[in-house]
């Protein structure tokens, strides 16, 4: 069973084929066999999910059932978890045990599905690696001592091996779609205000959106119609009717406009990922797409805006961490400022440490207007590069990271080099658009992503497009051996 998507374990389950209670029986086993070499999980809810399944069987029994009644699922350890631990992988929330749900857990516990467990991160989504979380790393299932991307790594992670037929994730400039890429399995990041932030903690405010994260564009749908829609609790959600997903999956490619921007196509990416990528645009060809090269000529300030604005919204975020509260407090402080001083630096780890002292310089009096203003400038003209575009062509095609995915330990001595790991990603997080990864081919072995980026609330068109490919090709449904 561990083999089948969201949707053929969904028919499974409706046809009485195979019980939750069995179903989720079988993907425990199969994380306390396999996890250890992956350590893709932060927290397993063994007997919550086995309680859960039986009254999801119990709810079909009585004829209540819904797609994802009884269907096993994880969650990204920064969504809050009635009664479960969220640590954001940090030292820091070690122990903190949330009192309500997130939005987007409340909209799957309403939905039926059962949660298995909360997935390993870089610490408070800080990375690329998922090598910064105070757990331990993640190793991706595709190469040994390979990276499987971050932040999201864990949930990519654990649904590459199978040990989960899908995961929630959060993708602030890149964490859904490039582990997603580098794992061999499908990413959405939905447009920003798409998905409750509402108990989601946060890295950056005007950048953070949840998502979804399985092995097909059908199980991202599944997913999305579940996530998507207005909640009044997030005074960043659009109040904007949600589609059926599902619905056009099966729309013909004929007609599509695919732009292929020149800047993504640079120096920066190996010429093997390049073909890769090159050879998934002509399948899309074949269905009756037509191409074109745009340009997106502020491409090369993203990254420079991006490390003001999103350290800055860190710097202020995590500012609530002082041990006053909750989360991790020193032991014996001598007074207010040693407990202030002592708590932080005993309870983050040095990548989030970075990037605070980043933020806080920026945000400081001074220099205000010459960083974190001027990034918020370019980032609208940014914003107006993928606006402009859109009134050419109907998607985006492009490469999701530079190479395949890194060995473990490559690149922690070089920030930099390690932030450049996002270089595709971060413009469409600035611009708040939708994007996602499918896989799309191997470079020595190791998984490749295709990234589709759409216009604003396109989500159903980029689901539509990968769907189509994934009729065509079967990268999709390669396993690591």
């Amino acid at each position: 069973m561990h083999n089948k998507s969201v949707a053929e374990l969904s028919r499974e389950l409706g046809s009485g084929t195979i019980s939750s209670v069995e179903l989720t029986r079988q993907f425990l086993d199969r994380i306390r066999a396999e996890d250890g070499k992956y350590n893709s999980f932060i927290t397993i809810t063994e007997d919550q999910a086995l309680a859960e399944a039986e009254a999801a069987d119990q709810q079909r029994a009585a004829g209540k059932a819904t797609p994802w009644t009884g269907l096993p699922l994880a969650h990204k350890d920064l969504f809050c978890t009635n009664g479960v631990r969220t640590t954001c992988g940090s030292k820091m929330l070690e122990n903190f045990v949330p009192p309500y749900d997130a939005t987007v857990t409340a909209r799957f516990r309403e939905a039926g599905a059962v949660c298995i467990g909360k997935t390993n991160m870089d610490e408070f989504a800080m990375g690329s690696s998922t090598e910064s979380s105070y757990f331990g790393a993640t190793t991706n299932p595709w190469g040994n001592q390979r990276v499987p991307g971050g932040s999201s790594g864990g949930s990519a992670a654990a649904v590459a091996a199978r040990l989960v037929p899908a995961a929630t994730a959060t993708d602030t400039g890149g964490s859904i779609r490039q582990p997603a890429s580098l794992c061999g399995i499908t990413g959405l990041k939905p447009t920003y205000g798409r998905v409750s932030r509402y108990g989601m903690v946060a890295f950056a405010s005007s950048l953070d959106q949840g998502g979804t994260m399985a092995r097909t564009a059908e199980d991202n749908a599944l997913m999305l119609n579940v996530m998507a829609g207005f909640d009044p609790r997030d005074s960043t959600s659009v109040d904007r009717e949600v589609p059926d997903y599902t619905a056009t999956l099966n729309e013909p490619m004929k007609g599509l406009k695919i732009g292929l921007p020149r800047e993504y196509f640079s120096d920066q990416l190996s010429p093997a990922m390049e073909q890769q990528v090159r050879n998934a645009v002509k399948e899309y060809e074949k269905l009756g797409a037509t191409v074109k090269e745009v340009s997106l000529p502020n491409a090369g300030l993203a990254i420079a805006a991006y490390y003001v604005i999103a350290p800055a919204e860190a710097s202020a975020n995590l500012s609530r961490f002082d041990g006053v509260r909750y989360g991790y407090r020193c032991e014996d402080p001598r007074d207010l400022m040693d407990l202030y001083t002592r708590t932080r630096a005993e309870g983050f780890g040095e990548e989030v440490k970075r990037r605070i002292l980043v933020g806080t310089y920026a945000l400081s009096a001074g220099y205000f207007d010459a960083y974190y203003l001027k990034a918020q400038k370019v980032r609208r003209l940014i914003q107006q590069d993928f606006i402009n575009a859109f009134r050419e062509v109907d998607v985006l095609m492009s490469p999701v990271s530079p190479s395949p995915a890194f060995a473990q330990g490559e690149k922690n001595t070089d920030p930099v080099t390690m932030y450049l790991e996002d270089v595709f990603t971060i413009a469409v997080n600035l611009a708040g658009v939708p994007a996602m990864s499918i896989p799309a081919g191997f470079v020595d072995g190791l998984p490749v992503g295709l990234q589709i980026i759409g216009d604003y609330f396109s989500e159903a068109r980029l689901l539509n497009a990968a769907h189509q490919f994934q009729q065509v090709t079967d990268w999709h449904q390669r396993e690591p051996r």
